[in-house]
């Protein structure tokens, strides 16, 4: 399940990845090279344990003009941590694909888009050694969407639309567009984004509201991608716990048992794993049947 405003705000990215081009374009202004091809990437950074490096979504970009590496990251507040991180994956992932990367900083804060903005620079005072300069996406850019003959033009933009203006005083008309024109797509997507604009409403009210429209057209809610989507999410979060469950009492993982981890998308095994986390005293011993 698309559980929180944060997973939402970069699997829409995903799920859709010409969303990512479309707003460097129409929102930011930034000429991009119309891409040929996305593929999706690992977005695990882990290079030496126990230090792990996680970016939320990675997306590599073919183009006319050479690959592209995005990196999104989905922010709800300011974290002055990710001034050290941001500089660390883009040169990782320049270091590792040997292409360029591009940071998108996506957030429903204006507080926070402001924040993001800010060039990060390394060095002397009057010579920088790095400088990192964050693209981002939040409400005093992204469009608003209220209408729904624009929604229907562009369905993919009209969902960020509401992910990112969902508790503003336009939000009723914001969706009742968005639910227009989520009726003129294929099922699979709509019920995805569904989930994703369900996620980032978090105003009571505006998110009663956007129920109430899907009550419409409730095969969204029953379709069975909504249901993979969910599963998808329960399997990640207890993959998750299963290896924080070990670093916090301190017990090794190798590389392997996290390969392993990460790889099982059986719920309930994953379960079990959690259980034996709990008294392990090597990542190993998930694996030993009693």
């Amino acid at each position: 399940m698309v559980g929180s405003t944060h997973e939402a705000l970069h699997r829409i990215f995903q799920k859709d990845p010409t969303l990512l081009t479309n707003a460097l374009q129409k929102v930011l202004g930034v000429e991009f090279p119309e891409p040929r091809e996305f593929v999706a990437l690992n977005v695990d950074l882990t290079e030496i344990e126990p230090v792990e490096r996680r970016v939320d979504t990675l997306l590599r970009a073919e183009t006319d003009e050479g690959p592209y590496l995005f990196v999104v990251e989905s922010q709800g507040e300011m974290d002055g941590r990710k001034r050290g991180s941001w500089p660390y994956y883009l040169s990782y992932l320049y270091e590792k694909y040997r292409c360029e990367p591009v940071l998108i900083v996506t957030t429903q804060s204006s507080a926070t888009a402001r924040w993001a903005a800010q060039p990060i620079e390394f060095g002397l005072r009057d010579w920088k050694s790095l400088t990192v300069r964050p693209l981002v996406l939040g409400p005093d850019n992204v469009p608003v969407i209220a209408d729904e003959r624009e929604a229907v033009a562009d369905p993919p933009l009209a969902v960020l639309s509401a992910m990112t203006h969902g508790k503003g005083r336009n939000v009723a008309a914001i969706l009742e567009s968005l639910a227009a024109a989520l009726k003129t797509i294929d099922r699979d997507s709509a019920a995805v984004f569904v989930q994703f604009v369900d996620s980032c409403l978090v105003d009571p009210r505006a998110k009663q509201m956007w129920r109430d429209l899907m009550t419409e057209i409730q095969y969204f809610w029953r379709h069975e991608l909504a249901e993979q989507v969910r599963e998808e999410g329960r399997v990640q979060q207890c993959a998750e716990m299963v290896l924080r469950l070990l670093e916090w009492r301190c017990v090794p993982v190798s590389d392997a048992v996290r390969e392993r981890v990460n790889a099982c998308t059986d719920l309930d095994q994953l379960e079990v794993w959690a259980q034996r986390a709990t008294h392990a005293t090597d990542g190993a011993e998930l694996f030993v049947e009693k």
